[in-house]
């Protein structure tokens, strides 16, 4: 799948989270193709190809009770996540995700006198704003709620004193690498952490909750040695400035309600629908899941 395509799907996709948010019941495949303006056969045939499952399932999936299931059959404690799917499948941003940050000093001032190349890229959830330095990737932004402007002014307010150079073909390898596990380049996406202390590690934490699973900030802020400092967890995770990479999209509330998303909540609720479809496919997941059932 280019990367055409994959902003293509997205698109639709959206579309579709707002025609199922408007209906007061559930769609039928013929319903949705309609809204669409699609035909039923291409319709199921493009989420298919994106979501890896049919419309009707992920429809299941986008809906806002599908955060609760996840929380009650897929919540992970963090500190047993090591051992629990990190040393299993070969998924991107379990495995192979590999980074370093900035020292607290270079962290306050404002990534003064660093170069961050920037770019625009399409990804499988919409138009992304990408940044890296020489070392990795250190920002990425999606568009499809925000709007261009508003990502872009949101990053670059991050490092106000930073040099920011136009270059996307510098960063094409690691978008790649980030976004198309069929790139030839699974493993070599590397990311350059810009953040204070404490969000350094609320994101690292983050980068423990494995692909297809999701954890509440109350249990992140247990895991770093800060079981009081819910609220400044949940900022910490909002002010994560690589969206998907590092998955911010998998905290949710202790409630099981979705909390917020930087990039806009239709965004998150995709990004956790299209990891659960893939999860499920996974021969492993589904191994483990029919050994729970018959236990």
């Amino acid at each position: 799948m280019n990367d055409l395509q994959q902003g293509y799907h997205f698109n639709v996709m959206r579309r579709a989270i707002e025609v199922i948010d408007q209906s007061e019941k559930s769609l039928t495949l013929d319903d949705l193709a309609r809204e669409m303006d699609m035909s039923p056969a291409h319709f199921q045939r493009l989420f298919k190809r994106w979501a890896g499952v049919s419309p009707k399932k992920f429809q299941q999936y986008l809906t806002l009770g599908h955060a609760k299931a996840l929380l009650h059959d897929h919540f992970t404690t963090l500190d047993t996540s090591d051992a629990v799917g990190l040393s299993g499948s070969g998924r991107l941003h379990d495995l192979f995700l590999r980074w370093e940050s900035m020292s607290p000093g270079e962290y306050a001032r404002g990534g003064e006198g660093l170069n961050i190349f920037w770019g625009w890229f399409d990804s499988p959830f919409g138009l992304a704003l990408v940044m890296g330095t020489n070392k990795g990737i250190c920002g990425i932004g999606f568009a499809s709620e925000t709007g261009e402007e508003a990502a872009m002014i949101d990053l670059l307010s991050r490092w106000p004193k930073a040099n920011f150079i136009e270059d996307p073909m510098f960063l094409r390898p690691w978008v790649l690498s980030a976004f198309n596990e069929q790139s030839g380049e699974l493993g070599k996406t590397p990311v350059y952490m810009i953040g204070s202390p404490l969000q350094i590690k609320v994101w690292e934490a983050l980068m423990r909750i494995p692909s297809g699973q999701v954890s509440t900030y109350s249990e992140i802020a247990q895991s770093i040695g800060a079981p009081r400092a819910v609220r400044a967890v949940g900022t910490a995770v909002g002010r994560n400035p690589v969206s998907w990479l590092i998955p911010c999209h998998r905290a949710l509330r202790k409630s099981g309600a979705l909390g917020g998303y930087h990039w806009g909540l239709p965004v998150k609720r995709a990004l956790l629908a299209w990891e659960t479809a893939r999860a499920e496919m996974d021969p492993e997941y589904q191994a483990q899941e029919t050994a729970e059932k018959t236990a």
